[in-house]
């Protein structure tokens, strides 16, 4: 929202003229330091009448700031009156002096600041009438010796007298109506309903969030994303519902239609994440509540991608805890959302042949991946982006390695081991930076999988070790992990060497547990 237009000039001056005005003015003055606010009112006047700046801009000039001087002087403002935090910075300042409307909160402290009034920094309009002349009265009506206002009640009066004149003006309206008013009333409340329409205009657009709110979450959320393979889970599982926390208490607050939803938004994006992550730390109750959690804030939001993400994450989740028919349910709900030409929705159509898999139905499988696989090709040639990230490598992975997974799941152990040996070596091919080596783990141990069912144990053995040396073993690797040493364990009972690699996979559980703060009543 712009700030109400004020008058200007029809050129509007470079701000070395405003600080010549200024110069002059205080020399006039004698240089009081400090500059009395009147005087810097006075001076504010002039500028604006001759430079064509706008009345913030020009207090500020009529200061003598720059743009990063007011805005310490504001924060130095909020630190002496302890005041709630802000987080002003140049940028806000600038597109305020620009017209934009700062909110309440904002126009409360630069009024401070400035000593003055919304009316006076061009936040508003003053539609009060200006008092009829009475050529007897005296100059100044007030009670002091000489017939001037005692020092400070000028402003108290008339506030008073302005509250007065407009609670009789809504009542002109409520007892008599514009039908029967006089011209001069219809006049006079034809005024005063714009001024009201001003109002509720003013109210549609208040807000309690700071100018830089949303962009910090934007931060945030993209940073929370890079540092998902980076860190490991539990640090960032703490850290972000933490900001979780903070986004439901912003929703509780003030804010425009547009900024609700944002946030509703920013607080999906942030339950999607804390979904996996708590995947990752081994507690499935509580990432599908965070999926769920994110699936109606997308859909607050009017987000279909977000919904989609949602439910792709909800099919993982399902598909490690033996719910295959839950699993598929959740991807198609994403793909009826998720939107066409996105490499989202070959994830999801992916989703639902693994899903297929698991459930041992080997048609449903092909027909599934083939949907997969047809998405894919029609994707456009330029990849969209989550966050900072291309998202095209989630579509790939979903293409190379869930085959693998989903032929062990339906006993094509040679089919497995083909897609799993590409999968292993795309990933080991993969740049440092984009390497995830959660995936590369759970390819090993699908790859460990074919061999043992192949009758290769040893190989199967070696593979799984290497699994569980990885950088970052989450919950998923050491389920799939738990899936071949129960396998190896049947197949070949008296092999040394898979007891080693039990006791492996049982060290790293117990390191791993408790995992997961008690949250579930957060999601």
């Amino acid at each position: 929202m712009s700030i109400p237009a004020t008058k200007r000039s029809r050129t509007v001056h470079d701000i070395s003229c405003g600080r010549a005005l200024r110069e002059r003015a205080l020399g006039q003055a004698g240089s009081p330091d400090p500059v009395p606010m009147v005087l810097v009112a006075q001076i504010a006047g002039q500028i604006a009448e001759h430079c064509g700046h706008r009345p913030l801009k020009c207090r500020r000039l009529a200061m003598g700031w720059t743009v990063a001087q007011a805005v310490k002087a504001a924060h130095d403002l909020v630190e002496a009156e302890q005041l709630g935090k802000v987080g002003l910075g140049v940028r806000s300042w600038k597109d305020w002096e620009a017209g934009v409307l700062p909110s309440p909160d904002y126009q409360d402290l630069l009024c401070r600041l400035f000593a003055t009034s919304p009316v006076e920094l061009g936040f508003a309009r003053d539609y009060s009438p200006a008092p009829e002349a009475d050529e007897n009265a005296p100059l100044w009506s007030g009670d002091g010796p000489d017939g001037t206002l005692p020092e400070g009640d000028a402003v108290r009066i008339d506030a008073g007298f302005t509250e007065v004149e407009a609670t009789k003006r809504r009542d002109a309206v409520k007892l008599a109506g514009l039908a029967m008013a006089t011209p001069a009333a219809a006049a006079r409340i034809l005024e005063q309903a714009a001024a009201e329409a001003m109002e509720f205009t003013q109210q549609a657009e208040a807000t309690s969030l700071g100018s830089g709110t949303l962009d910090h979450l934007d931060l945030a959320v993209t940073e929370f994303n890079h540092a998902y393979s980076l860190k490991p889970p539990r640090a960032v599982f703490d850290t972000l519902l933490d900001y979780r926390r903070k986004v439901d208490s912003l929703l509780k607050g003030r804010h425009t239609h547009q900024q609700e939803r944002e946030l509703f938004a920013f607080a999906g994006w942030m339950s999607e994440l804390l979904a996996w992550l708590a995947h990752d730390l081994g507690d499935a109750r509580t990432g599908l509540a965070f999926a769920t959690d994110a699936f109606v804030h997308g859909q607050q939001a009017g987000h279909g991608q977000l919904r989609g993400w949602a439910m792709d994450a909800a099919a993982s989740i399902n598909l490690y805890e033996q719910r295959p028919a839950k699993a598929r349910s959740a991807a198609l709900k994403g793909l009826a959302k998720a939107p066409a030409g996105h490499p989202l929705t070959v994830r999801l159509h992916a989703q639902a042949a693994r899903a297929a898999a698991a459930d041992g139905d080997a048609e449903g499988f092909v027909t599934a991946f083939q949907a997969a696989e047809d998405a894919h090709r029609l994707l456009p040639p330029h990849s969209p982006r989550r966050f900072g990230m291309d998202v095209m490598p989630l579509a790939d992975y979903a293409l190379t390695s869930y085959p693998a997974t989903s032929f062990i799941w339906l006993g094509q152990a040679e089919k497995a081991r083909q897609h799993a040996e590409h999968a292993l070596a795309t990933y080991e091919a993969a740049p440092e930076a984009s390497r995830s080596p959660s995936r590369e783990a759970i390819a090993r141990i699908d790859l460990a999988i074919a061999h043992a069912q192949l009758g290769d144990p040893d190989d199967a053995v070696v593979l799984g070790h290497q699994a569980l040396d990885s950088a970052r073993v989450v919950d998923s690797v050491r389920n799939r992990a738990g899936d071949l040493t129960s396998f190896l364990t049947r197949r070949y009972p008296r092999q040394s060497a898979v007891e080693g690699l039990r006791e492996h996979l049982a060290a790293l559980s117990a390191a791993a547990r408790p995992a997961l703060p008690a949250a579930h009543s957060e999601a």
